[in-house]
């Protein structure tokens, strides 16, 4: 912290970046990456990855120098530039993805507790299940009460992740085999996998959810001594994050092969440490994450509600979402969100839907964000509005912007058919919620452009709920 009060040196800020990137996703990748992909592929992917939410990170760097008073979230960004549904779109699109993503943490958290505890199975399990609901409340009952992420909190969760993580690379670094690692590059020896491009785009989802939270340090842009200081803590915590990543990655396909990783149960660096030095390795791994869901789930649940809280005080959400109770939290967006989260818990029990699977959906809902945030972005250097007499500035943020652009893009194809249908019936029902929003100010609900967009989506929705009903769909 510096002398001003409330404002961030760039240490805390890059902690920050660090700290909402590094969840629970880093202690399945092992398996995770493995399940599509073999060496040669990840490695492409990582490149492709590094390329990619670097440009976006430049993106949120350069909106938050260029448009200081748009600080009411990403989906600020879409709304500037695209209109009110499209703006709409990103922020229920993001809250989707925040609580989607804590019923992956939730089945995470329980499938290593069914290390411990075989009851609990991979976290989907009815005592699983039973469990991850009893937390959730307690947590839901804990925010009522005004009890924010204190001190103590994010420095044992930070000491959580951090700890086992350093630990484990300096123990994969001499356990790593080149033999093992070159075994099999390309996935010949596995036909399932696919082609070298197919293995790739399978991979690029599981890559998206890792960085989520890359936005945080242009979140706090407001708070930063040093507006300056907002850029260089996105990178530093970009390339530190990604080095860990890949670090973390990389030294696991040395120590088992591709298909002895995607056969184990999550956390996977648990067992990839367990193979190297016994027990106490997957216990270390297993303790320390536990330590750090718990945190996470605390913040995240804040956040959920507090991205809905944002959204209704600036009207792109209904009124009722505004409503704060005497301790100043946004009490029916909490309801609402962890309403959520618990209905999608008991989906899990009946679709049996694996941790992997929650964390596809809850990466592809975050694309549209993404997407439009890098389309404003480069919209603006396009038009070359707040460029006046920076040409070379201009040029620059061209580049980025069309980079960062194609990559959102390229994602959503990587995330395939079957993403984009399941995100449209997460979407569609949205639209009620904007309707409500737009009568309350007396305003149309769509304009003739947004209209034919939510025509699409409703069509989009009909053939994913359809795909269920049938079963050429799955969650």
């Amino acid at each position: 912290m510096s002398e001003a009060p409330g404002k961030l040196r760039l240490g805390a800020l890059v902690a920050l970046v660090v700290g909402s990137m590094i969840g629970g996703g880093i202690f399945s990748l092992p398996q995770n990456m493995a399940a599509s992909a073999d060496v040669g592929a990840i490695l492409i992917g990582w490149a492709i990855t590094a390329v990619g939410m670097l440009t976006l990170a430049f993106v949120f760097q350069t909106l938050a120098n260029r448009k200081p008073d748009l600080d009411g979230g990403v989906y600020a960004y879409a709304k500037a530039g695209f209109g009110d549904y499209m703006g709409f779109s990103s922020a229920w699109g993001y809250w989707i993805s925040a609580w989607l993503g804590n019923v992956g943490y939730f089945v995470l958290l329980f499938s290593t507790l069914g290390y411990f505890f075989p009851i609990f199975g991979e976290g989907n399990t009815v005592a699983a299940v039973i469990g991850a609901s009893v937390l959730l409340w307690a947590v839901h009952l804990l925010v009522l009460r005004g009890i924010k992420e204190a001190a103590f909190i994010n420095l044992v969760t930070t000491v959580a992740k951090i700890v086992p993580l350093v630990l484990f690379i300096l123990i994969a670094l001499f356990a790593f085999k080149l033999d093992i690692f070159t075994a099999d590059i390309w996935g010949l020896k596995n036909p399932d996998l696919g082609s070298v491009m197919d293995q790739v785009r399978n991979m690029m989802l599981v890559t998206v959810w890792v960085f989520i939270g890359i936005e945080g340090a242009s979140i706090f842009s407001a708070r930063a001594e040093k507006r300056s200081d907002v850029g260089k803590a996105t990178v530093i915590g970009f390339v530190s994050v990604l080095l860990i990543l890949v670090l973390v990655n990389v030294l696991s396909l040395g120590i088992l092969t591709q298909p002895e990783l995607a056969k184990l149960q999550n956390p996977s660096m648990a067992a990839v440490l367990e193979h190297v030095v016994g027990k106490w390795g997957a216990v270390l791994i297993s303790v320390g994450l536990i330590i750090s869901l718990l945190g996470a789930l605390l913040s995240w649940v804040l956040l959920c509600a507090e991205i809905m809280f944002a959204a209704a005080k600036d009207h792109t959400m209904p009124a009722f979402l505004r409503k704060e109770n005497a301790n100043q939290v946004p009490v029916n967006a909490l309801w609402l969100t962890n309403a959520m989260v618990q209905i999608f818990l008991v989906i899990t029990l009946f679709s049996a839907s694996t941790y992997l699977s929650l964390i596809y959906l809850a990466t592809s809902m975050i694309l549209v964000p993404y997407l439009w945030s890098a389309a404003y972005a480069l919209l603006l250097a396009v038009r070359g509005e707040t460029y006046e007499g920076a040409a070379g500035d201009r040029q620059k943020d061209l580049i980025i912007g069309g980079v960062a652009l194609i990559y959102a893009i390229w994602l959503l194809y990587a995330g395939g058919i079957k993403y984009l249908l399941l995100s449209a019936l997460l979407y569609a029902p949205g639209a009620i919620l904007f309707a409500k929003a737009k009568l309350e100010l007396n305003k149309p609900v769509f304009t003739n452009v947004e209209k034919l967009i939510f025509v699409a989506v409703i069509v989009c929705a009909l053939v994913a709920a359809y795909g269920l009903y049938d079963g050429f769909l799955t969650l």
